[in-house]
């Protein structure tokens, strides 16, 4: 079993930055590979960012790529998520997820946190 909790949510200018992190419980927690996935208002949620178990391999999807960095502290039991130069499309909440392989896809991810919301204004 493996809890999460995200925070660093908030509000902030375009081009400005936010860095999400991802707490997690539980022995295993080193053992997932975790995705960060956004939900706009309205609409489904989408696959941000991934990170392998170790840390060593990711993957962005397209309209963040250059932006956004993943990386993961198993000392810690955190993922962070830095958001560099953000758009007023970035505006979502965010959610951390783990899952035992790699997968872009919602129905692939075990454990999800709660959300924070970030929020860009134009």
């Amino acid at each position: 079993q493996v809890q999460l909790v995200e925070s660093g949510g908030g509000l902030v200018q375009a081009g400005g930055s936010l860095r999400l992190s991802c707490a997690a419980s539980g022995r295993t927690f080193s053992t997932y590979a975790m995705g960060w996935f956004r939900q706009a208002p309205g609409k489904e949620r989408q696959f941000v960012a991934y990170i392998n178990w170790i840390g060593v391999s990711t993957y962005y999807t397209d309209s963040v790529k250059g932006r956004f960095t993943l990386s993961r502290d198993n000392s810690k039991n955190t993922v962070y998520l830095q958001m560099n130069s953000l758009k007023p499309e970035d505006t979502a909440v965010y959610y951390c997820a783990a899952t035992k392989a790699f997968s872009t896809i919602v129905p692939s991810y075990d454990y999800w946190g709660q959300g924070t919301q970030v929020i860009v204004s134009s």
